[in-house]
């Protein structure tokens, strides 16, 4: 947590010393969840898992969530529209390429080893009928609609539909069941993720009596307020056919220097202590964008 902070990656959290307790008794089961809407993830992907990674070098067991089920759905969070609805068929396919990006990212086989759980093994067969009595009954609509991605959405000219308003109660579902049958104890996410991720440890106090945690990191925006991985051309993919190494590269050493340092935390596993004498070498010559290089290499190998 301490490394965490350094780094700036730490926007919210569940009660910090009884996580911090939680942390030292021994490992934990931590999970990050992404919604398989492509056959690739991209760079505004890269910051959830290495936050697992991380979690795994420090001994922790990682599970990656594939939102096959919520993906169906759409997260109301930070969208204007409803999301366009993908078949199984899609969604399979879109699970197992990402899969193998993941591969190279954490280790799958290791002492500790990261697991991928797809939430619509679970979610696909559960009725409606023991969806609004075992999840729904447990929240109430006050409580939902001042989130604000919801409040958002309703206060727009199209609403929001009651699939999407919905969304928050499917991942407070996938937590309850990770903690229940995977022994995943905390959830990880994006900033704006928390309203969904603390309904999660509502309800695992609620069905199971045992404590959740959750912890996120703040947006990665660049300084000129551009989505962290939006190149000139759309997304910057992880995958090789749909942006190439070189062009993936690229983007990372024509940073701004006021944007490199950040990401050199955030998106490499180079120590605090690596980084600042970098940026100490980097400031007596900043033409030569060492840090922006050594910053493309880490994060495109």
């Amino acid at each position: 947590l301490n490394d965490l902070d350094a780094r700036g990656l730490i926007h919210d959290s569940t009660d910090r010393a009884a996580l911090i307790e939680r942390l030292n008794q021994g490992p934990i089961g931590v999970y990050v969840g992404f919604d398989p809407t492509a056959d690739s993830l991209h760079a505004g992907n890269l910051l959830g898992q290495v936050m697992l990674r991380r979690f795994q070098l420090a001994g922790h067991r990682p599970v990656v969530l594939a939102g096959g089920a919520t993906g169906m759905v759409g997260d109301p969070g930070g969208r204007s529209e409803e999301r366009n609805l993908l078949d199984r068929a899609t969604l399979n396919h879109n699970v197992a390429c990402v899969k193998k990006q993941l591969e190279k990212i954490l280790d799958f086989d290791g002492p500790v080893a990261a697991r991928m759980v797809d939430n619509a093994t679970w979610t696909e067969p559960m009725g409606t009928l023991e969806f609004l009595r075992d999840v729904g009954k447990h929240f109430t609509v006050n409580q939902m609609v001042a989130k604000e991605s919801v409040r958002a959405r309703m206060e727009s000219e199209n609403g929001i539909s009651f699939t999407e308003f919905s969304y928050m109660l499917l991942q407070a579902n996938d937590f309850r069941h990770l903690c229940e049958f995977e022994n995943v104890e905390m959830q990880m996410g994006g900033s704006d993720q928390w309203g969904n991720i603390t309904a999660g440890t509502d309800l695992i106090r609620r069905r199971l009596t045992k404590s959740g945690y959750g912890l996120t990191w703040p947006l990665l925006t660049r300084s000129d307020g551009q989505k962290m991985g939006k190149s000139v051309h759309g997304a910057l993919w992880l995958d090789p056919e749909k942006t190439s190494p070189y062009e993936f590269r690229q983007y990372w050493v024509q940073l701004p220097d006021e944007d490199v340092e950040r990401f050199l935390l955030q998106l490499t596993l180079r120590s605090v202590d690596d980084i600042a004498s970098l940026m100490d070498e980097h400031r007596t010559a900043p033409e030569k964008r060492l840090a922006q290089r050594a910053l493309a290499t880490a994060v495109t190998t």
